[in-house]
């Protein structure tokens, strides 16, 4: 008699702020979301990849990148930004922070899943981490090393940092002069 063991469940949650300033800053780069999905299920039964942006209202630059989010296969939550104005100064201060949103998704489907994958340094992630770990759920952080809090890697069961992985990263865009000079290929 054979046992067919079934496949792990996973959940993905990609805080897409995060990762794409992390890439921007580090790197001058931006992140292949494509790459995240793939190396998250890595063969495992996907239940749900969620992916979360912040928007400033009315801002119409975010929609290919939510659209391309949504044909890939995640659930695209948005925040619109909110800007409060802080004390005598007046000075502006914008916010759009979706932590916990996504822990309030980990916690809703957390009985649906044996691996949650988050996409995310942010160190105020690494509560939830515990909590999901003493569930008996696996949590795998995929970020960069250099942004990631090391209390979110030392909890991990597993860290991924993103520059290690092939295609994680979008080839950097080139400037009209970088096309011009003799090392560039398209030069050639």
């Amino acid at each position: 008699m054979q046992f067919i063991t079934p496949k792990p469940r996973v959940g993905i949650f990609i805080d897409t702020q995060n990762l794409y300033h992390s890439a921007r800053d580090l790197l001058e780069r931006t992140v292949n979301f494509e790459t995240l999905l793939h190396t998250g299920a890595d063969g495992r039964e996907l239940v749900h990849a969620i992916a979360y942006t912040v928007e400033r209202e009315g801002e119409a630059t975010a929609r290919p990148f939510i659209y391309k989010l949504s044909t890939l296969g995640f659930k695209v939550r948005r925040m619109n930004l909110t800007m409060h104005y802080v004390g005598d100064s007046g000075r502006p201060i914008y916010e759009g922070n979706w932590d916990m949103g996504m822990v309030a998704d980990m916690v809703r489907l957390m009985d649906h899943l044996d691996i949650v994958v988050l996409g995310s340094g942010d160190g105020d992630f690494t509560d939830m981490v515990e909590v999901l770990q003493e569930r008996g759920k696996r949590v795998e952080v995929l970020a960069f090393r250099e942004h990631t809090a090391q209390k979110l890697i030392d909890a991990a069961d597993r860290f991924i940092h993103l520059p290690d992985l092939p295609e994680a990263l979008m080839p950097a865009r080139r400037t009209k002069t970088d096309a011009d000079t003799p090392e560039s290929p398209e030069a050639e």
